[in-house]
């Protein structure tokens, strides 16, 4: 055997018995501390195996593989005692409650979260309310001698005309958003004013606040109320922010009280109590999103709970209503009936429901079960898991309006987000109160859920509001930009550097 390679083979030997002194040695490793013969030794072994080639053979490769895992063992950082990190300040591989919070808050912090989110919630509501509109209505329907999807196909009709508007409410500039409000406003308060004309409005449960289309249609045109006094009021208060004029009373008040005001009289003239409260929620959080000093919110809110007390007081029926809280008996006259049915909808569903479509109380026994109380055939029919999954879902929302609204630099977005989040958020508590028995019964319907186009058609449009506005955001823009398969492709052919034509 020649020389040489004898040499080699004791070296490479050498190297494999102090490799990991080698790799430490030469990778300048702190925490290993070999002998200093085996040190030398190890750095002539492998300068030598370098200079040699002698590493790419059989036991070469061997070694290559070993001293890379020496080396990703030394290199790595060790654990503090006592500690759940690294001392590089990383979470550790393992599992564990902190590792799952901060997995859960990264994901939180992406710049899309706001955007599925709203999407996301938005269409399972939708969708989830399609399926309970059919279910809870088809009884109803066979009751006045209709098809069993009479109220199912004209919730369908108006989710497609809401998607179309849903979209183009995403695709629209902020700015087209911004000049669409005025008209939105003029509008709606005519459309309101003819509510009050005999023969072209319409009364429903005792509330002049419908106008008739012609067949089976008609048009609830305070619904549009509160879209168009979120779109202005976010228009005005942005400009006058621009002037820096809403460090003035007089000019953070006026015209949007007045304004507010006039919508709720032609809303109050029809009796729609219930649409009032929510224009009012609405008002209160454009006030609080402009930073309305205590004095004056508290001043606004003791007006509007004088008027309000003097309305309930001078009302028998709102009277009742608020009698029935919390009621377990149908009372005297069965002036509690709706509310205690409710419950025992709630109650008898128990914990996943009795089955979609199974339902006891839509029988006859609780009125609106498609409209108002909704909310309690979902409880019978999917148990306590549905109603939870409906209240996550509008927490979701809830949260992804509130994110949008605080993150962006707009004062337009930002006003007219919180009054969108308030919207849905406030509406979706009082029904849901309702249906608890927590809240009077207001007669507003659940946002996205429950039966009725004029509500769906501008809540789905608030929506797309939302989707645009959280799409707006800069880092959400250069997110949605590298998704596309285009700039994704280019991207990737400008980071691959061409190789020689002899390299494989």
């Amino acid at each position: 055997m020649p020389a040489d390679d004898t040499a080699g083979r004791n070296q490479l030997a050498a190297v494999r018995r102090w490799g990991l002194a080698g790799v430490s040695a030469l990778a300048g490793t702190p925490g290993v501390d070999p002998r200093p013969g085996e040190r030398a030794g190890a750095e002539a072994a492998c300068g030598t195996v370098r200079a040699r080639g002698l590493g790419l053979g059989r036991g070469g490769r061997g070694l290559a593989l070993r001293g890379r895992a020496a080396g990703a063992a030394v290199g790595r950082p060790s654990a503090d005692r006592g500690t759940g990190r690294t001392r590089a300040g990383r979470p550790p591989r393992g599992g564990g409650p902190r590792r799952l919070y901060e997995q859960a808050r990264r994901t939180w912090d992406r710049p899309l979260t706001a955007y599925y989110l709203i999407f996301g919630s938005g269409l399972l509501i939708t969708v989830l309310g399609l399926v309970m509109v059919y279910s809870a209505s088809m009884i109803y329907a066979l009751q006045l001698d209709l098809p069993g999807t009479y109220f199912f196909r004209k919730q369908f009709v108006a989710v497609v005309i809401g998607s179309g508007l849903l979209l183009l409410a995403a695709k629209v500039p902020v700015k087209l958003h911004r000049a669409f409000s005025y008209p939105l406003l003029v509008g709606t308060v005519f459309l309101m004013m003819l509510v009050q004309i005999p023969g072209i409005g319409r009364s429903v449960n005792g509330n002049q606040n419908w106008i008739y289309l012609g067949g089976p249609f008609q048009l609830q045109p305070s619904e549009f109320g509160k879209l168009a006094l979120i779109l202005w009021g976010a228009d005005l208060l942005a400009r006058k922010q621009d002037r820096r004029l809403l460090a003035q009373w007089k000019h953070l008040l006026v015209p949007l009280v007045p304004v507010t005001f006039l919508l709720l009289g032609l809303i109050m003239l029809g009796g729609d109590m219930g649409t009032a409260i929510i224009l009012t929620a609405i008002l209160f959080g454009l006030l609080w999103l402009a930073g309305a000093p205590t004095r004056l919110f508290a001043g606004v809110l003791a007006v509007a709970a004088l008027v309000g007390f003097t309305l309930i007081q001078t009302n028998q029926n709102r009277l009742s209503r608020f009698a029935c809280v919390g009621a377990m008996d149908l009372g005297p006259k069965g002036e509690c009936w709706q509310a205690v049915h409710g419950i025992y909808a709630l109650a008898s569903g128990g914990w996943f429901g009795s089955g979609l479509g199974a339902s006891v109380e839509k029988w006859g026994q609780l009125p609106e079960p498609h409209t108002d109380f909704i909310f309690a055939i979902t409880g019978e029919e999917l148990g306590l898991a549905g109603t939870l999954s409906v209240l996550a879902l509008f927490a979701a929302l809830g949260y992804a309006g509130i994110r949008v609204a605080g993150r962006t630099e707009d004062p337009f977005v930002r006003y007219a987000a919180g009054g969108v989040t308030t919207w849905i958020t406030a509406q979706a508590v009082i029904n849901i109160g309702a249906v608890l028995g927590l809240l009077p019964i207001a007669g507003v319907p659940l946002p996205l859920f429950s039966y009725g186009g004029s509500a769906l058609l501008p809540t789905m449009f608030a929506i797309g509001l939302l989707i645009a506005f959280a799409r707006e955001d800069p880092a959400a823009k250069a997110a949605l930009a590298m998704r596309r398969p285009g700039v994704r492709w280019k991207t990737m052919r400008r980071r691959v550097k061409k190789r020689p034509s002899g390299e494989r």
